[in-house]
Order: structure tokens, then sequence, then C-alpha cells
């Protein structure tokens, strides 16, 4: 079990920038995959963007990429989520998960947090 904590959420303007923040417990933090995804109103959830254990290889989702970044700190259990120029279609509420194994495109991650809510205003 990997708990996690989000926190960042919000309301902003439409070109405005957030940053989620992801706190996990646990040993087996530094081993895992660490993902960002969201599902909006009527939508399936969807893959934002994930890291792998060493923060050495990112991924993103066309629709968000030049515009997020992902990034991972081993020392202090945290992933972060960097928004920027933020559409009013980025509105979801955002999971933080964490995954055992190599795949990080994915959707099926195992351990997941309690989201936040971000909305885009136009």
């Amino acid at each position: 079990q990997v708990p996690l904590v989000e926190s960042g959420g919000g309301l902003v303007q439409a070109g405005g920038s957030l940053r989620l923040s992801c706190a996990a417990s646990g040993r087996t933090f530094s081993s895992n995959v660490m993902g960002w995804l969201r599902q909006a109103p009527g939508k399936e959830r969807e893959f934002v963007t994930g890291i792998n254990w060493s923060g050495g290889r990112t991924y993103y989702a066309d629709s968000v990429k030049g515009r997020f970044t992902i990034s991972r700190d081993n020392a202090k259990n945290t992933v972060d989520l960097q928004m920027n120029s933020l559409k009013p279609e980025d509105t979801a509420v955002y999971y933080c998960a964490a995954k055992e194994g190599e795949v990080v495109v994915t959707t099926r991650y195992h351990f997941w947090g309690q989201g936040t809510q971000v909305t885009v205003s136009s």
C-alpha cells in the first residue's frame, strides 16, 4: 500500500498556472512509477503524465505536452505537477497514482490518491 495525498488544486483563469503536489508514504515510493491522471465530468479517466522510479524518464499525453511538467523527489517522497498555460479543457479531478512495474503510460495504476479538483475558467 502506498497512501497518497494530493494538494494544490483550485480555480484558475485560462492561461494561468497551478502546481499540484502529492505526498506519499511507504518505503516503496522510490521504486514506484508515479503518475497523474484526470477525469472530467462524463468522461473516462485518462493518463496525463508519468515518471519512472528514478525520475529519468517522463511521459506526457499529447494534450499537455509543452505545458505540464512532472517531477519527483525520492528523498521527500513527493511528486509534483506544474501546469502552465491552462485551458478550460484541462478542467477535471486530478489524481496522483502509483504503480509497480515499468509501464508508465497506462490508466492501470495500483494506488490512488483521493483526487483534487482543477477548474479552468474561460
